[in-house]
């Protein structure tokens, strides 16, 4: 899952920003295309694809590239058998260096074919881009990893750190079961590493892509997520004939608290990440957002700083914990009082904050007790931001400033959330790298006809390729 973050960073940065560097230079550009395709036209939606499948062929390659079958790990559960998803391990020389682990997600966003320009399973070249559901998200990232550790072992290279790749399953579906939280609980010891790299990072072009023209203005390191939690806000009345209506109505009831939800904002929060964020990035700009932000990151307290900063959408959401209401429901008839209404509300919680301390500030906001609020399962873990660990985030600037002269490199924490919420609960703290770039349009993400610009899915695929020879070293 990507945010459209880093679209907001992008408005009034310097126009310091330079052209990416050259794709891959070590070749093999035919193997990995070849990967790819394979890995996008694998369906892998939660209706009718199959994300063992996909695993399976992505084991396959390894298998072929020398891996043995005790380095590789296939796993699912007699409940989801098409869940699946494929531990492969390359072992370091090291006793001491705990490992490196490398996750990505296998499964995508559903895709009807017939709202579509192009069909979502054929991996289509066009003007430059490839469209096909996962292009983007996140399967470029998945065949990179699978890609890297081919050419590694192709390479004869000896990691001093063991590499670990995981590609799971159920990161786009709330209620699937998810393969990072699985191996979180009950394979602990065959994900176990010193940190992980996963999706969340990435840059934004000025508008257009690089090989149209446009400039790369950003690239970001996530370091650290929202907590993701849903309520379940319901009002009850015994109901009647609505012919003789009262005030004491379950609709209004549960209308009033929503107004007040929609009225409420949580009180500002800075960590290390946002705090690091709203400096770096504000002094990129020009403009007085620019300056707003920098403000904050050095005085939280500055009131005329956070209203400024309040009314951009994601600095809003960056600042604090969020609610909202998504769905709604109630009445059972259209000629009679409601006896239950219900609305879901979505809540994107900052770290550091539990799922309890957050239902008891919604219960106080409300302020009624006719108004039952209660946490709809799952209840993921509290989100727990990394550290900005000089050792993980110095190799990703350093091929940042190699890859993309000119081009700011900012930490930053996704408002929303990743299979790296699982990770960081059982001690393994997660990043987001960069290294590829999108739009700010979004690239059709979630969306119809998503694509990735070629020269952004071949530069990510060298400088993670790069990335995890550095730490492994």
């Amino acid at each position: 899952m990507r945010t459209l973050l880093t679209g907001t960073i992008c408005a009034g940065l310097l126009s310091t920003s330079a052209i990416a560097a050259p794709a891959d230079p070590y070749g093999g550009e035919a193997e990995f295309r070849s990967l790819y395709k394979e890995l996008v036209e694998t369906n892998t939606t939660l209706s009718v694809g199959s994300c063992t499948l996909a695993a399976e062929r992505m084991a396959a390659r390894l298998k072929t590239a020398g891996f043995t079958d005790d380095q590789l790990t296939l796993f699912a559960t007699p409940e989801k058998p098409k869940e699946g998803g494929l531990v492969a391990v390359m072992p370091g020389t090291s006793k001491t260096e705990k490992p490196i682990l490398l996750l990505a997600h296998l499964d995508v966003v559903e895709a009807k074919r017939e709202d579509w320009v192009r069909d979502p399973f054929t991996l289509i070249e066009e003007n430059g881009y490839f469209y096909g559901r996962g292009a983007y998200d996140d399967k470029w990232m998945a065949a990179s990893w699978v890609d890297a550790l081919i050419r590694l072992k192709q390479e004869g290279f000896k990691p001093k750190r063991t590499l670990k790749l995981a590609l799971t399953c159920g990161e786009e579906t709330t209620y699937a079961f998810n393969g990072a939280e699985w191996l979180a609980a009950n394979k602990r010891d065959l994900i176990d590493a010193a940190f992980a790299l996963n999706e969340g990072g990435g840059g934004r072009t000025d508008g257009k892509g690089v090989s149209e023209g446009g400039k790369l203005v950003v690239e970001t390191i996530q370091v650290g997520e929202k907590g993701v939690q849903n309520y379940r806000f319901e009002t009850r009345n015994p109901g009647g004939h609505s012919s003789i209506p009262v005030r004491d109505n379950a609709i209004y009831q549960l209308a009033a608290a929503l107004v007040k939800l929609q009225a409420y904002d949580f009180k500002l929060q800075l960590s290390d990440t946002t705090r690091a964020f709203f400096a770096k990035a504000g002094a990129a700009r020009s403009d007085a957002l620019g300056q707003a932000m920098q403000t904050i990151a050095a005085n939280p307290a500055d009131s005329t700083a956070e209203a400024a900063l309040n009314g951009d959408r994601i600095f809003h959401s960056m600042l604090r914990t969020t609610c909202v209401a998504t769905l709604i429901d109630g009445g059972h008839a259209n000629n009679a009082l409601p006896q239950r209404a219900g609305a879901n509300v979505n809540c994107r919680i900052f770290p550091g904050n539990s799922v309890e301390a957050v239902q008891k500030e919604l219960q106080n906001v409300i302020a009624d007790p006719g108004v039952k609020i209660t946490p709809v399962p799952p209840l993921r873990p509290q989100a727990k931001t990394p550290p900005l660990d000089p050792a993980i985030i110095g190799p990703m600037e350093k091929l940042a400033a190699k890859y993309f002269p000119g081009v700011p490199v900012v930490p930053t924490m996704s408002t929303g959330g990743t299979d790296a919420v699982y990770l960081a609960a059982v001690g393994i703290p997660t990043y987001g790298v960069p290294g590829s770039w999108g739009n700010p349009d979004g690239n059709g993400v979630h969306g119809l006809n998503e694509r990735i610009e070629i020269k952004a899915l071949m530069t990510g695929r060298a400088y993670l390729y790069e990335l995890v020879k550095a730490y492994a070293k």
